[in-house]
């Protein structure tokens, strides 16, 4: 029988082993880059997977700066639709979990000119066919909505670069299916300093230790795909989603992500809100049924919602404030952008 501890680590699980160990003893030596595009609301998906983890790292003591990548919304879509509201309501989403103002950078691409400017001496770092060869670019390519593939899309890991080294960002939290996007960025940071001096550090993978969260339709929770449980959602609301979420007919409830991937994702979702472990939460609920299972969840997604929800009424009542926030947080992402790119254009030997 093969258990979960006979499966081979890999160097990138070793190296953010050890660096969860360093961060303990260190946190305040390390800085952050993270974030997300404003393309639809945040959902609980994001929440376990990412979000939750932001503010770990924050009130460790981390220098943390989270991206809204608003420019980033045009890769794979022909036009940045209801900009300003997703932009909003990721800010609501943000303060609402706990993200602190005081303490996390909060920002966007499009106010952060130096960042941007950043691509153009990157882009010379990399050939069209390492940008073609990205894992995860062809994937993007593949689900596209486009009708014709832009340049941006293939710019795309190299913008990320920019994103991450512009404050020069050591710590990167990522899944496994991102490590070859940061491995651009440590690409790119390597070559230049080869070539042009030592201004850059080659970021490090945090991997996300949190396992994949599925959707209703028990496929990977996405916003495109609507089968997501937003974080703004209300009781009713996430009531009725996790009713209609997908089963099976076995009415012995177990913790089989392979065999069952739909009622699994739903336990998982359980234990996650409950802080408890899957297996014992599918053993507690047993031949109860799918319709145990899902007073189950809802009663537990609920509850760990509610005071987040709250919080984001409250934030919702003072949108100045909310958007004071990203003012404050983008006029520290632009004087870091600028300090930045005068050490490009001193090592390139550019005159300003």
């Amino acid at each position: 029988m093969t258990t979960t501890t006979d499966l081979p680590v890999s160097p990138a699980e070793l190296r953010s082993a050890e660096l969860e160990r360093q961060l303990a003893r260190d946190p305040g030596r390390f800085r952050v880059l993270t974030g997300d595009r404003p393309t639809g609301a945040l959902h609980l998906g994001h929440y376990f997977g990412t979000l939750h983890n932001r503010v770990r790292l924050q009130d460790l003591g981390v220098d943390v700066f989270v991206l809204i990548a608003d420019y980033q919304v045009l890769t794979d879509r022909d036009v940045a639709e209801r900009l300003t509201e997703h932009v909003e309501g990721m800010l609501l989403d943000y303060l609402a979990i706990g993200i602190d103002p005081a303490r996390t950078t909060v920002f966007n691409h499009s106010a952060v000119p130096a960042l941007n400017q950043l691509l153009l001496p990157f882009l010379s770092l990399v050939s069209v066919a390492e940008l073609g060869r990205n894992p995860t670019v062809k994937d993007e390519i593949a689900h596209s909505r486009q009708s014709a593939v832009s340049g941006l899309m293939y710019t795309y890991p190299v913008h990320q670069a920019a994103d991450i080294l512009f404050c020069k960002g050591d710590l990167v939290p990522v899944g496994q299916d991102q490590l070859p996007h940061l491995e651009v960025t440590r690409t790119v940071a390597r070559r230049f300093n080869e070539r042009y001096g030592a201004v850059f550090p080659e970021p490090d993978a945090l991997l996300s230790a949190t396992p994949l969260l599925l959707g209703t339709d028990g496929t990977k929770m996405s916003k495109s795909r609507n089968n997501s449980v937003a974080l703004g959602a209300s009781e009713d609301e996430t009531a009725r989603l996790i009713r209609g979420a997908t089963t099976d007919a076995d009415r012995h409830i177990t913790y089989d992500p392979v065999a069952r991937p739909g009622v699994s994702g739903l336990v998982l979702l359980a234990a996650l809100c409950l802080g408890r472990d899957p297996h014992a939460v599918a053993e507690e609920i047993g031949n109860g049924g799918s319709a145990a299972l899902k007073r189950t969840v809802t009663d537990a997604v609920n509850a760990t919602m509610a005071p987040i929800r709250a919080r984001r009424a409250a934030y919702a009542q003072d949108m100045g404030y909310v958007r004071d926030v990203l003012r404050a947080g983008n006029e520290r992402a632009n004087a870091v952008a600028e300090t930045t790119l005068d050490e490009v254009r001193q090592a390139m030997g550019m005159i300003r």
